[in-house]
């Protein structure tokens, strides 16, 4: 796991000159606007504090791309960054692809023969199966590009994105006390 420190501070940095950017394009913005370039830039900061190394990331980028609006502020953003992650995430998909087919090869070619056991032993597996692909579904659905991952590779991109996600909090909660602070002097 990364310094949570540099985290953060590589987060705020990023942060600000897309709220800077943001700002930059329109003076009189509504709250609704205000909110959504708040959390756009947010959004693209966080990505880009990981460089285009989790899926997650590749995926909360594209996902801020995909609109004209969106995709000045990315490009700011990203200025140096966005060649290497187009890069990246190009050979990381076909690697990816590789990984599934293996996977799906080798679970076709060493199907193993079940022994028929007890009825209830196979009725608590069933359940408990089913049970673990229903949290598995909705944790997908939860982190940005789960849908397209397999199990171990969601776990593993769920942790960084949590581990980004509190440090994305504790970031914005700290500039909200200190905004405070130097409101009520």
């Amino acid at each position: 796991m990364r310094d949570p420190s540099s985290l953060k501070q590589q987060f705020l940095k990023k942060w600000i000159l897309g709220l800077q950017v943001c700002g930059s394009g329109k003076q009189n913005m509504s709250i609704l606007e205000r909110k959504k370039a708040i959390q756009l830039s947010a959004d693209i900061a966080l990505a880009s504090t990981r460089d285009g190394r989790t899926c997650w990331s590749r995926a909360l980028i594209a996902n801020a791309s995909k609109h004209d609006d969106n995709k000045i502020l990315v490009q700011h953003m990203l200025a140096t960054e966005n060649e290497r992650l187009k890069k990246a995430s190009i050979g990381l998909v076909m690697d990816n692809k590789m990984v599934r087919c293996k996977k799906i090869l080798k679970r076709s070619c060493c199907i193993k023969r079940v022994r028929k056991s007890e009825p209830q032993v196979v009725l608590a597996k069933s359940i408990a199966k089913r049970m673990v692909n229903r949290r598995a579904q909705v944790l997908k659905s939860l982190v940005p590009g789960g849908e397209f991952m397999d199990d171990i590779s969601l776990i593993e991109e769920t942790l960084d994105y949590i581990e980004s996600l509190r440090a994305q909090v504790d970031v914005m909660r700290t500039l909200a006390k200190a905004t405070e602070l130097v409101n009520d002097k």
